[in-house]
């Protein structure tokens, strides 16, 4: 088939390296979003999919809404066959969606109707899932409701955080797309419609929901530091200044530290939650770059009675 694929961040690049290896489809062109401000200088970048598409020799087409009709009348001219797309980063319209004759199909990091929306690698963490995975489908106008081409499972490790679990399902994800062009090619594949039971949503993690709450169970401040890594962030209050928290162990021996409450020795420091302590491993200042925390505390001089989250 003729292939455009639509795809904009690092994580979508694993699926379109395994659609130009493929020697059953043509990549004909690449849709991304438009070029972005990065860095320090805040000059304008483009995005990691535009970068391999350039490199491979491919159009890149980056309209700044899906709608335009210069877009949707240089789609019309390429005609492709399908449109496989991963974390484009845009709602498609009903005119885009219907000029590739097998439609667009979508490589979703969940296995649907679980987590639909922006973010659902962080939430399967947040949930404590112990088995997620990807999913194909066939994108219609609802929010990843479409019916479902195929799934790939994936277990999660007790220590991933949702970096390490999305790029693991991003090069096992990139398998499944490539087979299901290939399905759906040569007709073996049929796309089945969700289940109406079993949907969960999955908005986008704002830099509030990464705040840590101190009161709730040791388990629940892992699962928020661990699905919020490497983005937003959680983050917590230190003196009225934001401390960013980017890896806690939980630590059932420890007790009788109030929730937030700093407890800073040699080597170690625990902070008191709703039930037994968590042992802070890495965090990062504000202004200033990641450090142990232990390091961390020596150099602020802990008082005793200190404690996390109040202003």
């Amino acid at each position: 088939m003729r292939l455009v694929f639509a795809g904009t961040p690092e994580v979508a690049v694993p699926a379109l390296d395994a659609l130009l290896a493929s020697d059953r489809h043509e990549v004909v062109a690449v849709v991304t979003r438009p070029d972005a401000p990065a860095g320090r200088g805040r000059r304008l970048v483009a995005s990691p999919v535009a970068e391999r598409a350039e490199e491979a020799g491919i159009e890149v087409l980056k309209p700044a809404r899906p709608r335009d009709e210069d877009f949707l009348a240089r789609l019309r001219e390429i005609a492709p066959d399908c449109c496989p797309v991963v974390a484009y980063g845009a709602l498609l319209p009903k005119a885009a969606l219907d000029i590739p004759v097998h439609g667009w199909v979508n490589l979703h990091f969940s296995l649907l109707p679980a987590w639909r929306g922006a973010a659902p690698v962080q939430h399967s963490i947040l949930a404590g899932d112990e088995v997620t995975g990807a999913s194909t489908f066939l994108i219609e106008e609802g929010l990843d409701s479409g019916p479902v081409y195929g799934v790939v499972t994936e277990v999660v490790r007790p220590t991933d955080t949702s970096g390490d679990l999305l790029t693991r399902l991003a090069f096992a994800g990139s398998g499944l797309l490539a087979a299901t062009m290939d399905g759906i090619e040569d007709g073996s594949l049929k796309a089945v419609p969700q289940p109406a039971e079993g949907v969960s949503l999955a908005p986008k993690i704002n830099v509030e929901d990464a705040r840590i709450d101190w009161s709730v169970p040791a388990l629940r401040v892992d699962r928020v530091v661990r699905g919020c890594a490497p983005a937003p962030g959680a983050w917590t209050l230190f003196r009225g200044e934001r401390l960013k928290v980017m890896s806690v162990v939980p630590a059932p021996g420890r007790d009788g530290l109030e929730p937030g409450e700093i407890a800073a020795a040699k080597n170690s420091v625990h902070v008191g939650t709703g039930s037994h302590a968590v042992e802070l491993q890495w965090v990062q200042p504000q202004g200033k770059k990641p450090m142990k925390a232990a390091d961390w505390a020596r150099g602020v001089r802990i008082a005793a009675g200190e404690r996390l989250g109040a202003a």
